[in-house]
């Protein structure tokens, strides 16, 4: 099922918020990542944040704990963090272009699997959140590598047995926070945004618009079990409900 009649239905984003969750957010100190943290922080529904990523944070917060972790080829020391988390929102991920194909390969197939797969061992009813992309081919057909390692993740998340998995592919990402761009398109697509997004609203999505979304997805609480795919009209028409991110 995709998450285009969910939305539409109102039924999967009109569930109330029972108790407390415990999140994991893996590479809160990118740009989806980092609004991801910052919500998740700020939100009464949330009992406790573990970060997990390579770089420190620079932050302190009484729900922060704060995990470094360099190898995510292998995240079998990472398997106490994980024990009794309700939920992980994996934000973990490069450019093309930025890395060889076997980095881009690794960084966002074989990373996303290998955690996934100690979480699912710590935690087994924890729901996921992922952060795929626009274009995502599970099939492996694409002709783009990025296209196919991040169908391969998503066919591994789903065959992981969590009761829930939220595949977010969104398109451009437009980044609220000013940033050094990783090259020219970027550079181009962030001049030319408020007019991109008048045109074609539905290619575009905010940075902190899509971390509420995969952050929000996974406190809400789910009757049944779940494996939704949001594209990324979807995930506008999340923000755009009666309760969007602040900014």
């Amino acid at each position: 099922m995709t998450a285009t009649n969910k939305v539409a239905s109102g039924t999967s984003m009109s569930v109330p918020t029972v108790g407390q969750k415990r999140l994991v957010i893996v590479g809160a100190t990118g740009m989806v990542g980092r609004d991801a943290l910052r919500y998740a922080l700020d939100n009464s529904a949330v009992k406790s944040v573990t970060s997990i990523g390579r770089k420190t944070l620079g932050i302190s917060h009484p729900k922060l704990k704060e995990v470094l972790h360099q190898n995510f080829a292998d995240c079998s020391t990472l398997a106490d963090a994980l024990l009794g988390q309700d939920a992980a929102v994996y934000c973990l991920g490069t450019y093309t272009g930025s890395v060889s194909d076997a980095e881009l390969r690794a960084i966002t197939a074989d990373y996303t699997i290998e955690f996934a797969r100690v979480l699912h061992n710590s935690s087994p009813n924890a729901a996921f959140s992922f952060l795929s992309g626009n274009g995502a081919d599970p099939t492996g057909r694409s002709r783009l590598a990025f296209a196919r390692y991040k169908g391969m993740a998503e066919k591994a998340l789903l065959a992981a047995g969590f009761p829930r998995v939220y595949l977010f592919r969104p398109a451009y990402i437009y980044p609220v926070q000013p940033r050094k761009e990783p090259n020219f398109s970027y550079r181009l697509l962030r001049a030319v945004y408020p007019v991109f997004r008048l045109l074609f609203p539905n290619q575009v999505i905010r940075a902190d618009e899509l971390a509420w979304a995969m952050v929000d997805v996974v406190l809400r609480q789910a009757q049944e079990r779940q494996s939704l795919v949001f594209e990324n009209r979807d995930i506008r028409a999340m923000v755009e409900s009666p309760h969007p991110p602040a900014g």
